[in-house]
């Protein structure tokens, strides 16, 4: 039984970050439901300022819940374009929406291909299950 939804046409992280592609180029991140349930109540988030290098694998900021402190890892390597500013005073929209309003940031990719080795929606959920299964 799947606790968490996934959304078919994002590319997701073995670390649970997904990834979501526009026409434009440019990608949103954030961390999947998976995630923010195993984190809890997330109280603080600390996201990079606009303008900043992300690269794949590597931190851009962390989430603070009632439970613990987590780095959120980049799925790919860019620039920050865009970062939820909602988040530093509503940081609970993670945990309430994590697809759609608890988005982190926007980057424009410095690799456009790069997200092709991230796992699509039923990888990623068979990844969820095997983790929890142990």
């Amino acid at each position: 039984m799947m606790c968490c939804a996934v959304h078919d046409g994002l590319k997701y992280t073995h670390s649970h970050e997904w990834v979501k592609h526009h026409e434009d180029g440019v990608v949103t991140v954030g961390i999947t439901d998976h995630a923010q349930s195993h984190l809890g109540e997330v109280v603080f988030v600390e996201l990079p300022e606009a303008g900043a290098q992300v690269s794949a694998g590597g931190s851009f900021g962390n989430v603070e819940s009632v439970k613990a402190t987590s780095d959120v890892n980049s799925p790919i390597s860019g620039e920050v374009v865009e970062v939820n500013s909602k988040l530093s005073e509503t940081p609970g929209l993670i945990n309430s929406s994590p697809y759609e309003d608890g988005w982190m940031i926007k980057v424009k990719p410095s690799s456009p291909g790069e997200a092709d080795g991230l796992l699509d929606a039923a990888k990623y959920t068979k990844h969820c299950e095997e983790e929890d299964a142990h």
